[in-house]
């Protein structure tokens, strides 16, 4: 059975009522001779609206960028400065119609681009109030069209003809108008949700009772919950029946459950951190050869950065079965372990005393716990010596100290005569064929 809206006389019948309309609000002569009398007053106030504009506007935008700092608060500004020329044909309008009114002219086009001006300088100073560019422009543009329509009396006649454009799934009947109306109920639940959910946000940073992890935690679960009821809201609001959903539902829950497994896996993983608190922002931490702390938790990754500034994005997936080093996991103190090969001619004890001499050096090495070096191995030509020590800095990096201590045991070596081993190789040869010299004096091999 097709749908109504695919009916030959449901689109004839629509249009006849489209071109009646336009014949009788348009196209009628006493409109044309209206319309054409009214023309020179908004496309004269339109004109001087636009040169008043035009030489004000670039002395406005130096004056903003030079005084104000904030990128935010520049493109509010320069926002509301955009909107002097409709507010300056505004004015005009209103003055024109205001003329038209005591001589007794008609004004109706006027009096609909006062409408039209004015709902659109309403609209852009609503939609400052939201940061992103994406949702303030898509409010803006869904607002002023309804907007238009109702200004022109058109709204009630759009919205029945999206309601006939509509397909019937079982008991259910889906119109594009439901449609929108879903789309638009929950643009404005979910910006409401994540509006809340930072506010809540932020107050449970302040709240010294919790830990990161923790915080983080709440935090994830209330965006979450908020942005699903903001789903389940608009659905409702717009006359969705959730009873005739729960087949498709559930058989699209399983198709996305067979599809985003890496995806599901990361999130639970992610859960898992916050709950365990074996990760939480601010950690120190190394997975493979990255090293760097934990900038912040997702919900599908852990954000790491490193002290070159590079910020990896690891999946919560792989800090749950690989091996991770959390530097700074119970407390910040961390030993590090430097490996030193000497001679065997050399005097192992002054060695040692001048190893834990050269990490009492560099201030970030601490005194207590004292460093301490060690005889590990006595190898084929050299042995090998190990220090370790002691810092509470992790977030300062392990390699640079590391490097630090080497550099000052290297001059105490040099300063005392300590020699390190250089590896050699050499050819032993234990017994070679006799040789044989010819009549002429000359080496030959033998027969």
């Amino acid at each position: 059975m097709q749908p109504p809206f695919f009916e030959s006389g449901f689109i004839l019948a629509w249009l006849q009522t489209a071109w009646a309309w336009l014949q009788e609000t348009f196209f009628a002569p006493q409109y044309i001779v209206y319309t054409a009398m009214q023309m020179p007053a908004m496309i004269g106030t339109g004109f001087t609206a636009w040169w008043i504009y035009d030489f004000v506007h670039p002395w406005l935008i130096r004056r903003i960028r030079a005084k104000t700092a904030s990128e935010y608060s520049r493109h509010a500004l320069s926002t509301m400065v955009s909107l002097i020329f409709p507010l300056l044909w505004l004015i005009g309008l209103g003055i024109a119609g205001s003329v038209a009114v005591r001589f007794g002219w008609p004004n109706h086009s006027v009096r609909i681009g006062i409408h039209l001006l004015a709902a659109w300088i309403a609209i852009r100073l609503f939609s400052m109030l939201v940061r992103e560019p994406v949702w303030a422009q898509a409010i803006v543009i869904a607002v002023y069209s309804i907007a238009v329509l109702a200004i022109l009396d058109l709204l009630d006649p759009a919205l029945a003809f999206l309601d006939r454009l509509a397909i019937n799934l079982g008991s259910m009947r889906l119109s594009l108008l439901t449609a929108l109306k879903s789309m638009l109920y929950f643009g404005i639940a979910l910006w409401a949700a994540v509006l809340v959910s930072r506010v809540l946000e932020r107050r449970l940073e302040h709240l010294p009772s919790l830990t990161p992890s923790v915080r983080v935690l709440f935090g994830k679960l209330l965006t979450g919950g908020l942005i699903t009821l903001a789903v389940v809201a608009s659905l409702a609001s717009a006359g969705i029946d959730f009873t005739a959903l729960a087949l498709f539902g559930g058989a699209l829950g399983v198709g996305l459950g067979f599809g985003l497994q890496k995806i599901t896996s990361n999130l639970i993983s992610g859960i898992m951190l916050l709950m365990d608190k074996s990760i939480k922002p601010g950690d120190v931490i190394q997975i493979g050869e990255t090293y760097g702390w934990v900038a912040s938790l997702g919900a599908r990754y852990v954000s790491v950065e490193t002290r070159d500034g590079t910020e990896y994005l690891i999946p919560n997936e792989e800090l749950i079965t690989h091996q991770v080093v959390n530097w700074s996991h119970r407390n910040d103190l961390a030993r590090l372990k430097v490996r030193v090969r000497i001679s065997y001619d050399t005097d192992v004890r002054k060695a040692l005393e001048l190893m834990v001499e050269g990490a009492g050096r560099p201030a970030r090495v601490l005194a207590d716990p004292a460093p301490r070096a060690l005889l590990l191995e006595f190898g084929e030509s050299f042995l090998l010596l190990e220090l370790r020590f002691w810092i509470r800095d992790v977030y300062n990096g392990i390699r640079n100290i590391s490097s630090d201590v080497m550099l000052e045991i290297w001059d105490l070596f040099r300063e005392h005569g300590i020699a390190l081993p250089i590896p050699q190789q050499g050819i032993h040869i234990n017994s070679l064929p006799p040789v044989t010299l010819n009549p002429n004096g000359n080496c030959r091999p033998p027969a």
